[in-house]
């Protein structure tokens, strides 16, 4: 790959280019959950329907990185991550006018196109380096990404509080202008071994489906990930109906888990290289066990105050942050020259679960029941987490680390 130049298309992207766009769809994906129960009274429908906006997003994203990954593979990075900011776009504009309950779950379903941000900036950075850098390359894109969570439910429960919940859908509007420019001017392509045609790249899918490696760093990943998914479809629930928090009191009791994200991130970053991408993965969901296991013994013992609940949650983040950079700098290396189909597809089943487990957390829930079965969700989901983990370095014990044939 040739030297980047900043704001220069004709070379690879800056690093914070990719830590925007990848931003871009976490904010999309988050901003709004502290107003979840303020859009439900607006359009006149429950909290069940209203939580649809959270995992139908997240079953969109599967679907469309399905595509995203090939088409990128054909077509190379830079028109697709143009074309998936600009149905952003689109659909953030239907969101913040929506009559109805329906024009704006189909906005919402547009705005699954920013997901591209997400699955491209891993492609991107495997074009650029090798596996192990590619790593610690992503977690040091994920843990700039992760400033944008971090601080996004926190912005959007006090816009909802300022100027109602359409206030987040504008703010949307506007960072997304401002990525998309900062992209058509930054963002040079990466991939210089482009495919021949669409049918070529799914057909090669046996390829990565056949490879047990590729299932072991997927599944690592969907269901280390999937614990935090769990988390975002009881949590608002948790926050506004249990502990009857405001809209900004609950986005900032979510800036506990995004800053251990970012925590993570920068962990990942520092010492991937070093230790190695299995370790990596262990010690994050080892950190996932020992957050849900807090938070059980404060349930247990009858510890009511939000951050019994939020704060030894926030280890998810920091496990989060350690597992996934790893998981997915595997998942794109099975592979190399299919870095975008891997991407595409190891994200789909990843958000696919994701999205399956956000909508069970959410239906556990009741009033009566408080938290414990969100908790219980998300410990049987780092157990299947560690056991995936574990299925990859049982594979390197017997094969070696990852190399030749990738399998």
């Amino acid at each position: 790959m040739g030297k980047t130049r900043f704001l220069d298309n004709s070379t690879p992207p800056h690093i914070a280019t990719l830590v925007l766009a990848a931003g871009l769809a976490a904010m999309s994906m988050n901003i709004f959950l502290p107003s979840l129960a303020t859009m439900a009274d607006y359009f006149g429908t429950s909290y069940a329907v209203m939580q649809f906006a959270v995992s139908g997003y997240l079953a969109g994203t599967a679907v469309i990185q399905i595509a995203i990954g090939p088409l990128s593979d054909l077509f190379g990075r830079r028109p697709v991550m143009l074309g998936g900011i600009v149905l952003l776009l689109a659909g953030t504009l239907i969101c913040a006018l929506a009559p109805n309950i329906t024009i704006f779950m189909i906005g919402r379903l547009m705005q699954t196109g920013v997901v591209a941000g997400i699955v491209l900036s891993r492609a991107i950075v495997r074009d650029m380096v090798p596996m192990e850098e590619a790593a610690s390359m992503i977690g040091y894109v994920t843990m700039g990404m992760s400033l944008v969570p971090m601080i996004a439910p926190t912005l959007g429960g006090v816009l909802d509080d300022l100027f109602g919940w359409q206030a987040s859908f504008v703010a949307m509007l506007l960072a997304g202008v401002t990525v998309l420019l900062l992209v058509w001017r930054d963002l040079g392509e990466t991939n210089t071994a482009q495919s021949a045609s669409l049918g070529a790249q799914f057909r090669s899918w046996p390829q990565l489906l056949q490879s047990r490696r590729f299932w072991g760093y997927t599944l690592t990943a969907t269901f280390s990930s999937g614990v935090f998914f769990s988390f975002l479809g009881g949590a608002p629930f948790v926050g506004s109906v249990i502990l009857k928090l405001t809209p900004s009191a609950l986005g900032l009791y979510f800036f506990t888990m995004a800053a251990g994200y970012m925590l993570g991130n920068y962990l990942s970053g520092r010492y991937a290289r070093r230790f190695g991408i299995a370790p990596m993965m262990l010690s994050g969901n080892i950190v996932n066990v020992i957050g849900i296991c807090t938070a059980f013994v404060f349930a247990i013992v009858g510890i009511s105050h939000p951050f019994a609940f939020f704060g030894p949650l926030s280890l998810i983040g920091i496990g989060n942050g350690l597992t996934l950079p790893s998981a997915n700098a595997g998942m794109v290396s099975v592979r190399p020259h299919l870095a975008g189909s891997a991407s595409g597809l190891g994200g789909a089943i990843t958000l696919g679960g994701g999205a399956a487990l956000s909508v069970l957390a959410s239906s556990v829930l009741t009033p009566e029941t408080g938290t414990m079965p969100l908790l219980a969700v998300m410990g049987a989901t780092v157990v299947l987490a560690l056991a995936a983990t574990e299925y990859v370095r049982w594979i390197d014990r017997r094969e070696g680390s990852l190399g030749g044939d990738g399998r």
